[in-house]
């Protein structure tokens, strides 16, 4: 068929189907900067409303904001029953957000009383003010932890549950536990029967746009797209998906009510998801590879979650099958930002791994990321699971991992900044009238560590017992095991787990800091303790303060050489982290917590807070990112280097400490670019490293585009475990990004 559209002499191809698709994305995207500016997070595919469109929340609290399963199920309903529909007719799938309803709670308060009730980090989350947390407040403050406390899902729910059910059999499924609970759990199950409800209600609301796309589209071709879209979305409304276009389609409403609600991404395993539909339409004839391929690029397009590809099964088998392959196929031909993770264990097909590898350097984007499965295995299986359990825990978020279904985490969203940590034990060192001494000052850092680590895990058991009055998780509760068969929220005892995550940020700033001490000042007497304090204070001022900060920032340096003094710090500060975090399942023996090293964009902030350091960082420069050095750790910029410290400091409970990689693309021109990197990925992963992102991206392109993002609109990053437009991000985002991709010499 030919398409009277199309520019090209050619049929109505899935290639000119997709440009199509990615221009009307790009012409989103600027849309986003130009009418809301740099956003520091992922793409999510979301859409900006049309001009003049307008919803105003439905309050249910006296401070004008909304909370609770009402609150929440009323303006979930609402807002799906009033935002805009979309319907792209060279699509596969229909639908796509506008708005993230947890960013829209801010009742009429002053920016200050705002500020004060936000979770820091993380903009839009208003917490009840019901629920008084102040006694935990000052910690937060002192040590600059970002808490978790009225945070969002952050866990994976069991999308295979969805695929099995449907929307009829999940409200089945709901009425049948609703009648066994009776009135005891009414208003749980009518929030979340409503929330079906108003879900169906959406994609309904679809269907009839594109019947009215159907009434005036003349084109043959996009008329027959349209019916077919039409059919499959009229059948998955009720109806368990048949096909991998209604799989896929399902998925997508999924994902996009998830996003609407409170803008969770977590994903799956996407091959092993899809392979049934696959298989099953391949062996019936009703679908071929190119087809198949379009449709999951369709649904990579509409939102970057976060799939896993490959790993072992329960059994311990490789997962890769041909849709494995298919799926990397889907994000070339999509060529945009993209969150695919390859799990690499021993029995990884080695054409999955290198094609992974193949399509980092041919397309520069970030994708796909490497997960490490021996080392995530072991880890979580420290924390007292099985093997086989530990398998099921994949990578579906940022740094995260996640037992689809069955835990309840607050993955990426409480963190310890150990920069400030630092400091703070060394002003109290200062003024406690202690010995000046580096046994000392450390003694006090694990007095503050322990207190910072306590005060984290109270914050956790609040968030808990208060969460689900606050911010129930009502769509991501559908597709868990547990909260509908007890009539309770994830946060309120639904989930089977409770693996609460608590990272630390800022190790390399510590493990210098204590470096730069023990060489210049304890051992070669270059400064005095009286002396280092007053340059701190006054942040290494003139020429003299200068000459200071260099001394300071030429000490050994984490990162530098395998078993320097600051690396020696590194494993120090990593494991006492690690059981300063577990400690506290002491005192909370109902929950799990896990250490993990990881920065996500709070880099910057957590640099705001602290001071200039001992180890020559000037005051409120941000603090390294993740797990890895700080920018100059060494001349030559070692791969090797690096890879061998963030290996030696993983907290090894079964969550990550990522590696972020900065290469120069020159080094793909080489023809054992590939076969070098794939070995590059499985050492490390042998070293007992957990997860690997990375960028190839040239010095003077990105130099130009941080000058003038508009010249490079389709200049994909990976920022941190997402990938984003560079364009979309802030300047002091973007100067982030530049300063680790400058500070590279990129050697392997």
């Amino acid at each position: 068929m030919q398409s009277q559209n199309s520019t090209e002499a050619s049929a109505f191809t899935y290639r000119f189907r997709m440009r199509k698709l990615m221009e009307k994305k790009m012409a989103v995207t600027q849309e986003k900067i130009d009418r809301e500016g740099g956003m520091d997070e992922g793409d999510y595919g979301r859409h900006v409303a049309p001009e003049g469109f307008r919803w105003d929340f439905i309050p249910n609290h006296a401070d004008g904001s909304f909370y609770g399963y009402m609150g929440w199920a009323v303006n979930f309903e609402s807002l799906l029953a009033s935002q805009p529909v979309y319907v792209n007719p060279y699509d596969a799938l229909a639908g796509q957000t506008f708005f993230y309803l947890s960013k829209m709670k801010s009742p009429q308060l002053t920016e200050e009383d705002i500020r004060a009730r936000r979770t820091p980090g993380v903009v839009g989350h208003i917490w009840n003010p019901d629920f008084d947390y102040s006694h935990l407040k000052p910690f937060h403050r002192k040590y600059h932890i970002v808490h978790g406390i009225g945070n969002d899902a952050h866990y994976a729910s069991d999308l295979q549950m969805g695929l099995e059910l449907g929307w009829g059999g999940i409200l089945d499924k709901l009425h049948r536990f609703q009648k066994q609970h009776g009135r005891d759990k009414a208003l749980f199950y009518e929030c979340e029967i409503r929330t079906v409800h108003a879900i169906q209600h959406w994609i309904r609301r679809t269907i009839d746009e594109i019947d009215r796309r159907l009434e005036a589209e003349a084109d043959p071709d996009l008329r027959a797209n349209l019916e077919a879209m039409r059919e499959v979305n009229a059948w998955i409304v009720e109806q368990p998906p048949r096909t991998l276009r209604e799989a896929c389609q399902w998925l997508a409403w999924f994902v996009l009510a998830k996003r609407t609600y409170n803008r969770c991404g977590a994903g799956g395993q996407l091959d092993e998801l899809l392979r049934p539909y696959y298989e099953r339409d391949l062996k019936e004839g009703r679908i071929d590879d190119d087809e198949a391929v379009f449709t999951i690029a369709c649904l990579l397009l509409i939102d970057a979650q976060y799939y896993q590809l490959a790993g072992p099964g329960s059994d311990g088998q490789d997962m890769t099958s041909r849709i494995s392959h298919l799926i990397l196929d889907a994000a070339e031909l999509m060529d945009g930002p993209c969150n695919l993770t390859i799990r690499v264990h021993d029995g990884l097909d080695q054409a999955l791994f290198r094609r992974g590898v193949e399509l980092l350097f041919k397309y520069r984007k970030g994708w796909p990321r490497f997960s490490g499965d021996q080392a995530l295995v072991d880890g979580f299986m420290r924390c007292g699971y099985s093997k086989e359990l530990a398998r099921k825990r994949i990578a579906v978020g940022c740094n995260w991992m996640s037992l689809p279904g069955l835990e309840y985490t607050l993955n990426d969203v409480v963190k310890i900044n150990l920069a400030k940590v630092f400091e703070v034990a060394l002003d109290d060192l200062y003024q406690s009238g202690d010995t000046h001494s580096i046994d000392s000052l450390w003694a006090h850092f694990i007095e503050h560590l322990q207190i910072a680590a306590e005060k984290t895990a109270d914050g956790n058991d609040f968030h808990l017992r208060h969460q689900a009055h606050n911010e129930p998780e009502l769509v991501t509760n559908l597709l868990c095991h547990g909260p509908v068969e007890k009539g309770l929220d994830m946060t309120a005892g639904g989930a089977q787990y409770y693996n609460l995550a608590i990272d630390g940020a800022g190790i390399a700033v510590v493990a210098d800091s204590f470096a730069a001490i023990q060489q210049r000042v304890v051992e070669q007497g270059a400064l005095t303790w009286k002396d280092l304090r007053w340059y701190l204070e006054n942040d290494f001022p003139g020429s003299e303060g200068e000459q200071v900060r260099l001394l300071l920032h030429n000490s050994e340096r984490y990162g530098q050489d395998s078993g320097n003094r600051a690396e020696q710090w590194a494993v120090k500060v990593s494991r006492a982290f690690s059981k300063a975090v577990r400690d506290q399942n002491q005192r909370y023996p109902d929950y799990n917590f896990i250490p993990g090293l990881f920065s996500w964009a709070n880099t910057l902030e957590f640099g705001d807070a602290v001071g200039a350091t001992p180890n020559g960082r000037r005051a409120h420069e941000p603090v390294n990112h993740g797990a890895n050095p700080l920018p100059g750790f060494r001349d030559d910029g070692a791969v090797t280097a690096m890879v061998n410290a963030i290996a030696a400091v993983q907290p090894g409970y079964g969550n990550t400490a990522p590696v972020q990689l900065e290469l120069d693309p020159n080094i793909a021109d080489s023809p054992e670019a590939v076969a070098k990197i794939q070995a590059l990925i499985q050492t490390m992963f042998d070293l007992g490293c957990t997860l690997l992102n990375i960028n190839l991206i040239d010095e003077e392109r990105i130099l130009e585009a941080h000058k003038d993002p508009s010249k490079f609109p389709d200049l994909v990053v990976r920022v941190t475990g997402f990938t984003s437009y560079f364009s979309m991000l802030s300047p002091r985002f973007r100067q982030l990004i530049v300063d680790r991709i400058l500070s590279r010499r990129g050697t392997l």
